[in-house]
């Protein structure tokens, strides 16, 4: 997900997309502990996706303040 698909969402939103990210890396990360993905950079790419959403969701409540 990019920033600027991120910039449109609404905060109910990212924190929606949040809470789904990090069940689908704790999923993958299982997965990847009994049995080797396909693609391992998947795990990154969601973490790093999390990161994204957490960062907008935290600018905005400084913008808020």
């Amino acid at each position: 997900m990019k920033t600027t698909e991120i910039r449109e969402l609404a905060t109910a939103e990212i924190r929606e997309k949040i809470e789904l990210e990090k069940d689908a890396l704790v999923k993958m990360l299982l997965n990847h502990a009994v049995s080797p993905l396909d693609n391992p950079m998947k795990i990154r790419y969601t973490r790093r996706n999390i990161a994204r959403l957490n960062t907008e969701l935290s600018k905005r409540q400084t913008e808020g303040k």
